[in-house]
């Protein structure tokens, strides 16, 4: 009986080792052969991408992520990356995905390959609150400013299209919203959801103009040739789209937006 429980407790001994051993090896395997899906978004852009009051990944692409997870049957990191420093990421290997409030363009699509659709919507203005300017062209005048966030198809619109307004390119959200909040800058250009909430913060100061001047679309940015990983991606939205996924998204961190623009009369997002 003795010998028998010695070889058991060896057994166990044993077992406890190579669970150990075996695990610290999976650990330190890489990311592709852990099954690890590694998604690049920039963790400063409320509530699409953000961090909770502990520090962790939160809001609307960080659900969707994970809900892309799930369907691929993979496991999801999150990297917090600059959004100038996503497409770089993507093509180098750092990242699989880059799910970031990310608007499909021309430019960007000789890069890099992109989902279908998951979210449409479009530039607009934030100008000071007395201001007069009521269009893009109004604002596109010698004399005027206008700010813009760098990497962000505002930034691209201004440089293509503003040929006489002097163009600030800042390197962030609130950088840009301070530059008309002070005066400084006669509008900030940015999508209408950004647009509406830093008006919301900053009522007393400034005016948004929400009609889109430039329509825009967001998707998941992929690396060239790997068709197979964007079949699977354009099943998942349309099964998730199709299952009120990005309804629930809507109502859980975008309810106030949703009815103040229903009440304005533009479309919601989704």
């Amino acid at each position: 009986m003795q010998i028998l429980l010695r070889s058991r407790h060896r057994l166990a001994r044993a077992f406890i080792l190579f669970s150990v051993l075996f695990g610290g090896l999976a650990e330190s395997l890489p990311a592709q052969q852990r099954n690890v899906l590694k998604i690049g978004m920039e963790l400063a852009y409320p509530p699409f991408e953000m961090t909770d009051e502990k520090g962790r990944p939160t809001g609307v692409s960080v659900d969707l992520a994970h809900a892309l997870g799930k369907f691929l049957k993979r496991d999801v990191e999150i990297q917090n990356l600059p959004f100038d420093g996503l497409i770089p990421s993507l093509k180098t290997g750092k990242i699989d995905l880059i799910l970031s409030s990310m608007t499909a363009t021309a430019e960007r699509a000789r890069s890099i390959d992109f989902s279908d659709a998951y979210l449409k919507t479009g530039l607009c203005l934030l100008v000071g609150k007395d201001s007069s300017i009521q269009s893009i062209q109004d604002l596109d005048q010698t004399g005027k400013a206008l700010a813009v966030k760098k990497g962000t198809t505002g930034h691209t619109y201004a440089a293509e299209k503003i040929k006489k307004a002097k163009v600030l390119v800042l390197d962030k959200e609130a950088a840009c919203v301070l530059e008309v909040v002070q005066g400084k800058a006669d509008a900030f250009i940015y999508d209408q959801m950004s647009t509406f909430k830093n008006w919301q913060r900053n009522k007393e100061t400034t005016r948004p103009l929400l009609k889109p001047f430039q329509e825009e679309s967001w998707a998941i940015g992929i690396r060239k040739g790997n068709g197979e990983l964007r079949d699977q991606i354009n099943q998942f939205l349309k099964e998730f789209r199709a299952k009120n996924g990005f309804e629930a998204l809507g109502d859980r961190y975008l309810k106030e937006q949703k009815e103040a623009f229903r009440q304005m009369g533009y479309p919601f997002y989704f």
